[in-house]
């Protein structure tokens, strides 16, 4: 059933760490221009990637099992202090995934309380001291239309991430 109003039922929220997805990663990429829907991504190239490597502030960002688990921490605090439902949660070691219902709210700002708390968590727990951030600029906020859109996110963030990550390291 499709939802007739103008708020999308749920998220698809995810951000990356520092320096761990460059421009010219064989993966491939986008950049500002070259960004829209079913076009496919930049080529790798060896040389953008060099460039972009060489235009760091700091080190790739790798999270390590306590990091991990102080982002788990912080977006749950940060859903229920903002009353916002979670439905998935999987941090990564390069990236994490949310499935929320922020209601009228728009996904930029769960975005964003999601990184800000992410880090003030780490700096409390003695995990990250650089006045740097750990995260890239920006994220991704997929909107989610309908009951069927939020389970297929919560399958894709729960089940299709890989193998589960341990909780030390």
């Amino acid at each position: 059933m499709w939802n007739d109003t103008d708020t999308p039922i749920a998220f698809l929220i995810t951000f990356r760490t520092y320096g761990t997805w460059l421009h010219g990663d064989e993966r491939g990429s986008v950049d500002r221009h070259q960004n829209i829907y079913t076009q496919p991504p930049i080529e790798s190239s060896p040389h953008w990637r060099a460039i972009s490597r060489s235009r760091m502030k700091q080190e790739p960002v790798k999270l390590n099992g306590p990091m991990r688990m102080a982002v788990e921490d912080a977006i749950r605090e940060t859903c229920l202090k903002r009353n916002w439902q979670l439905a998935a949660i999987n941090v990564r070691t390069n990236h994490t995934h949310t499935v929320a219902k922020i209601g009228d709210k728009k996904p930029s700002i769960a975005l964003n309380a999601f990184k800000a708390n992410a880090t003030r968590v780490f700096r409390e727990r003695g995990l990250w001291s650089s006045d740097r951030s750990p995260w890239v600029d920006k994220g991704s906020c997929r909107w989610l239309w309908t009951e069927k859109h939020v389970l297929d996110a919560v399958e894709y963030v729960m089940e299709r991430q890989g193998a589960d990550l341990p909780r030390f390291d």
